[in-house]
């Protein structure tokens, strides 16, 4: 299928939108009488953490039955023993709500396993199943090509006694994993390869993290999901496109069983730039130790988006933006970002932090110290202010000093002047130098009546820094994270995915925070001014911060791959 880039600078999503493609079936069918109550469902399998993509069908799934006075159930898909932890659906469970969701149902597949079984045996009594002695190389072999017709399996005519009897003996765990399995019997010829007499249930000895060891057979996913959706009356299963093909043995299991009717719709999944949406291959990074956990905040997860700073209005707004489609498309990974900038931009309280200090000292200041009255937050008259301890010795960013500075520059360089942010104007008298002549510390005056507020100096300026005072500054690690990939489109490429990490993915600086960071809380978002937005982070403590960069003040990311 065609994958394009969707820019964030285009007009696309600011154009009024119509109903999707899913909105209007559901008010056709409601329209119709067909279902008094609308009733979808999210079903993740607990064998991982939850991200993005899963986010998008989170919002889709909780946001229709919303808007059309339905119902959503959590529906857990636990019908694999081997992979599948309690860890992961507790955390599934969190991020849901963290998201801005409660369902209707907490349920589980598991809930289900009786009645499933007996669904088999239905199948089997009606001569729709049998139980196939075949490896799983052979079934391989039999199921043909999609130009070549399948072959049967030297099984797939046993008596419904025999297949009975066999089935029941599966349950009762006579025999080892892969001895046998339980496949319908429909066309071995047929167009679509998974109705060549798909498996729906095969043999597996390990213990269930709910049922523990009750069972050793446990059905496929498409045997447990549409009988699931039929056994809880879900009207709009929905499902992402890889499922498409999976649609004709749904609805036949649901006419052979003669089930509630439940129906599948299937919708693009999330692609997104420079992001890698497979699961498996998350697991993959974490277990090679490529990342630190699945919270790592370089990864898509949801929980990593959390721990890096993102809100959860923002990842709704962008689920919004980007819409529902039937074609798989590649969104671009800075709408995310601008969603999150906008958002943060409202709330985040605004605070000074210095990466890479200079040291400041004003020789002619001598008050000892003094508090400074300092915005919040200029976007939220509520937000209030905050005073910030000025003294004599201060710290600010390297790169706003510069020894021989080009024209137009309207920082700090010898003899120059500039303002410090909610101070005063100060201008530099002499610079220091180490053996290496490396800068170490300027020296210059400051101007008492420039006072931020009250400003009556005479003096001009064009340029205005951030500062925190040496004295009361917090030391503080700061993480900044970049894309976790540096290749755009991941699912185009042919050699091994972990080719294509950014080797720049994390860089960590250590720097002085202003004294009103010690009251930072995990999750609190800040903008440090004219640096980006970031987040105080778990591994922080009384002793040493440890702040996670969210996003950039600007799309920096186009401007250093030479795009912007």
């Amino acid at each position: 299928m065609p994958r394009f880039a969707l820019s964030i600078y285009s007009n696309t999503m600011a154009e009024e939108k119509g109903l999707n493609f899913l909105e209007e079936i559901v008010e056709k069918d409601l329209k119709s009488g067909k279902y008094q109550q609308i009733v979808t469902r999210f079903p993740p399998e607990p064998n991982g953490y939850l991200h993005l993509g899963h986010a998008k069908s989170i919002c889709l799934n909780f946001g229709l039955a919303k808007d059309y006075n339905g119902k959503t159930n959590l529906r857990f898909d636990d019908t694999n023993p081997v992979t599948e932890e309690t860890e992961y659906v507790e955390n599934i469970k969190y991020d849901v709500r963290w998201l801005g969701f409660e369902w209707a149902e907490e349920l589980y597949a598991s809930d289900y396993f009786d009645q499933l079984y007996q669904l088999a045996h239905k199948l089997i009594a009606k001569g729709l199943a049998y139980v196939d002695d075949s490896t799983s190389e052979e079934i391989a072999i039999q199921k043909g090509t999609p130009t070549k017709a399948g072959t049967n399996s030297p099984y797939r005519d046993r008596t419904i006694e025999e297949n009975t009897k066999l089935f029941q003996e599966m349950k009762e765990g006579k025999y080892k994993d892969g001895a046998k399995v339980l496949r319908a019997k429909i066309d071995m010829s047929h167009a679509n390869m998974l109705m060549r007499d798909p498996l729906l249930y095969r043999i597996k000895h390990a213990t269930h993290h709910r049922t523990g060891d009750k069972w050793c057979i446990y059905p496929m996913y498409d045997f447990a999901h549409g009988q699931s959706d039929a056994i809880e009356g879900v009207t709009h299963s929905i499902c992402t496109l890889e499922f498409v093909p999976h649609r004709d043995l749904y609805n036949w299991l649901i006419d052979k069983l003669e089930i509630y009717p439940s129906r599948q719709y299937e919708f693009a999944r999330l692609n997104m730039t420079y992001t890698m949406m497979s699961k498996r291959k998350l697991l993959q990074l974490v277990n090679e130790k490529y990342v630190k956990g699945w919270d790592d905040p370089r990864m898509p997860t949801i929980s990593a988006m959390r721990r890096r700073g993102f809100t959860p209005e923002s990842i709704r707004d962008f689920c919004d933006r980007i819409g529902v489609a039937k074609r798989d498309n590649l969104i671009d990974f800075g709408l995310l970002e601008f969603c999150v900038r906008d958002h943060l931009n409202k709330i985040a309280l605004r605070r000074m932090v210095v990466l890479d200090p200079l040291k400041v000292v004003i020789t002619n200041y001598d008050k000892g110290e003094e508090l400074l009255p300092s915005e919040n937050n200029p976007e939220d008259e509520s937000a209030g202010s905050r005073d910030l301890p000025f003294s004599n010795i201060l710290y600010i960013e390297k790169e706003d000093f510069m020894e021989n500075p080009p024209k137009k520059y309207f920082r700090l360089a010898p003899g120059g002047m500039v303002r410090l942010k909610s101070a005063y104007i100060i201008q530099c008298e002499e610079v220091i130098k180490d053996d290496k002549g490396e800068v170490t510390e300027l020296r210059c005056v400051y101007f008492p009546e420039s006072k931020s507020g009250s400003d009556n100096s005479g003096l001009s300026v064009k340029g205005v820094i951030h500062w925190v005072s040496a004295q009361h500054a917090v030391p503080a690690e700061v993480r900044l994270y970049d894309r976790l990939f540096n290749t755009a489109d991941l699912g185009s490429i042919e050699d091994e995915f972990t080719n294509h990490l950014n080797p720049d993915s994390l860089t960590i600086q250590n720097g002085f925070a202003e004294p009103a960071m010690r009251e930072a809380k995990p999750e609190d978002r800040f903008q440090f001014m004219r640096t980006g937005y970031f987040c105080l982070d778990t591994d922080s403590t009384n002793e040493k911060l440890v702040f996670n960069r969210t996003v950039t003040l600007r799309d920096m990311w186009a401007k250093t791959q030479g795009k912007g």
